[in-house]
């Protein structure tokens, strides 16, 4: 009878029943014995950690307003940040000329249908040329339009300037400037201010549409991913801190099936680990005094990351860049699972190599829509991850590769 697979849970664990319902259901999915290792207890207190999350009220959300403080207007900075890439200034400028007189020539056809009863011989002096070189001159001084590269956007915002000029040189409204029509410097003076003002209309609408949307997609990562990706760092934090307490509770739940598995090559076990819990299932087989360990299958895991990133010390070389690290024969067998929406999942192949030469075996994990787009969690529930468990851990192994 083989001995059973210990299961290593990952962060924000805290509810040793659930847990262990858990670890029943998969158990039961892959046809394996297996024994859960809670340590969720020993993890980050997390129950104070929305007191420490930014708040967002969309009343508060508007960074255009008008203040005594030159400081309290962030747009530069913001719209530097959101649109941080160099873009071609005569690229922008030809969707929104392209739209001005695409504008221009419906207004003209417009009036010739109507008689001309409008047209007053007048159309013909809003030159299309003369709007776009009062363009050109007023762009860089905009904030948002001259960092954006949506052809939409711009042709919309073509459109729309066209439109209020248009609208300001009609000569059948009381208040329109009608001397736009008419050319000469007065008018000429009057197209180039109104250019301007309605060109920085238009990028202050941009902007308020850009960072209105920027800051509901915040608060939506920050409410729907964020406590996720804050246990995560705080058990992470703690672990790095806590290890041996982490490491003992891994070897007292050993201990209390057989006091004998895991300490020689002659009596290996066999590991399940998420997330975390497959750090420290690497960690714990390559230490110095090794936890030996026939299989090992990972799931939603980042041993190779924290490699990569800070040796982890113990039987591991750093990582240098170009030949992968060895293991060490106490980790005979490695399968890493990664789900592709998964980011706090990571490849290991890569990055080490087992003691035979051979690369743990990385499997991707397809995506199912059902699981949303948090799917770091979701690896217990897949039929697809309890059959490669199964798999894996039904592989009989000999004796002989772990001396």
């Amino acid at each position: 009878m083989k001995d059973p697979v210990f299961v290593i849970h990952g962060v924000a664990n805290r509810n040793r029943k659930e847990f262990t319902s858990v670890v029943s259901a998969l158990a039961a999915a892959a046809g394996v014995d297996m024994v859960p290792v809670h340590w969720g207890d020993l993890g980050a207190r997390d129950q104070f950690i929305d007191a420490a999350l930014p708040v967002y009220r969309p009343d508060e959300a508007d960074v255009l307003r008008d203040g005594p403080d030159p400081e309290a207007l962030v747009v530069a900075p913001l719209a530097a940040a959101l649109f941080d890439h160099p873009l071609d200034e005569g690229r922008q400028l030809s969707y929104v000329d392209a739209a001005v007189r695409e504008r221009l020539d419906a207004q003209g056809e417009d009036e010739s249908e109507s008689g001309g009863l409008r047209d007053h011989g007048g159309r013909d002096h809003l030159d299309p040329d003369q709007i776009l070189e009062y363009v050109r001159e007023a762009w860089a001084d905009t904030e948002w339009l001259c960092r954006t590269d949506d052809a939409q956007l711009l042709r919309e915002t073509g459109g729309a300037l066209a439109r209020s000029i248009l609208d300001e040189a009609d000569p059948e409204l009381d208040d329109a400037y009608y001397g736009l029509r008419g050319g000469g410097a007065d008018g000429d003076g009057r197209l180039r201010s109104l250019v301007r003002r309605r060109l920085n209309d238009l990028d202050r609408v941009a902007g308020a549409a850009v960072q209105a949307v920027a800051a509901r997609l915040n608060h939506a990562m920050r409410s729907r991913f964020g406590p996720g990706t804050t246990r995560f760092l705080g058990d992470v934090l703690v672990y790095q801190r806590h290890q041996d307490a982490v490491h003992a509770r891994v070897r007292q739940v050993i201990d209390e099936v057989d006091p004998r598995l895991g300490r020689s090559p002659d009596r290996p076990v066999r590991i399940a680990a998420h997330s975390l819990g497959g750090v420290i299932a690497v960690d714990m087989a390559t230490a110095a005094v090794p936890l030996w360990t026939e299989s090992l299958v990972t799931f939603g895991s980042q041993a190779a990351f924290f490699h990569v990133c800070d040796p982890r010390g113990g039987q591991l070389a750093p990582y240098a860049g170009s030949v992968p690290v060895r293991l060490p024969v106490s980790l005979n067998r490695w399968t890493n699972l990664w789900e592709p929406l998964d980011v706090l999942a990571f490849a290991a192949s890569r990055v080490f190599r087992l003691h035979d030469g051979t690369a743990p075996v990385d499997l991707p994990v397809h995506h199912q829509a059902s699981t949303g787009m948090w799917t770091h969690s979701a690896y217990w529930d897949l039929p697809y991850v309890a059959s490669v468990i199964g798999d894996v851990m039904g592989q009989t192994q000999p004796r002989q590769n772990l001396q």
